[in-house]
């Protein structure tokens, strides 16, 4: 008998990866703070959220459920990237990301009851040189407005505006979903 398996996100693209892979799973999802205490490597950030996601849920999805929770943020330089508030904002991180190397890291953390497994995946990405035209494009037919750096990897932009991906080409769509699988298969063996 395989475990009940519950996704904390709201994420079209990981609901769509983990449905690839072949994985069942129910979605359950509350409102959860995205802040964080300050001091921390973007690595801890994503997981800090992940973790606050996963934690949001399972007291409500009961014990002997796995549950599976990201958080995908984009860093240029030093920087973490959220989402983008309006046009205006979406059109400035992808002119700021156009010409140059990101990392997409996604913080996983995979819970069942009190055991827990948490990573961080690192993607790094670097675009072509966008053009204000073509960033605008993007932005007001694809109106990537609930996702970190402005862009969906999937989207058009991802298609003509990439020039190399280094990692886990998942992971920039918000979940390395390699990785999650091989863990469940862990946590359901026991």
């Amino acid at each position: 008998m395989t475990t009940p398996i519950i996704l904390a996100s709201q994420s079209p693209r990981r609901r769509q990866l983990l449905e690839w892979a072949e994985i069942p799973f129910e979605i359950m999802v509350r409102e959860t703070d995205e802040h964080f205490p300050p001091g921390l490597s973007p690595e801890e950030v994503a997981v800090y959220i992940a973790r606050n996601k996963a934690l949001a849920v399972q007291t409500e999805a009961g014990p002997g459920k796995i549950i599976v929770a990201a958080d995908t943020i984009v860093v240029l330089g030093d920087s973490i990237i959220g989402k983008p508030v309006h046009r205006e904002d979406a059109v400035s991180i992808l002119l700021a990301l156009s010409g140059e190397k990101h990392r997409v890291i996604t913080g996983v953390v995979i819970r069942k009851g009190e055991e827990e497994r948490a990573f961080a995946d690192i993607t790094e990405v670097e675009f072509h040189s966008l053009g204000v035209q073509e960033i605008e494009f993007y932005v007001d037919k694809y109106k990537p407005y609930d996702k970190a750096g402005a862009y969906a990897i999937q989207e058009w932009i991802g298609v003509v505006g990439i020039k190399s991906i280094n990692g886990d080409f998942y992971n920039v769509m918000g979940l390395p979903v390699s990785r999650v699988v091989r863990i469940l298969g862990e946590l359901q063996a026991h």
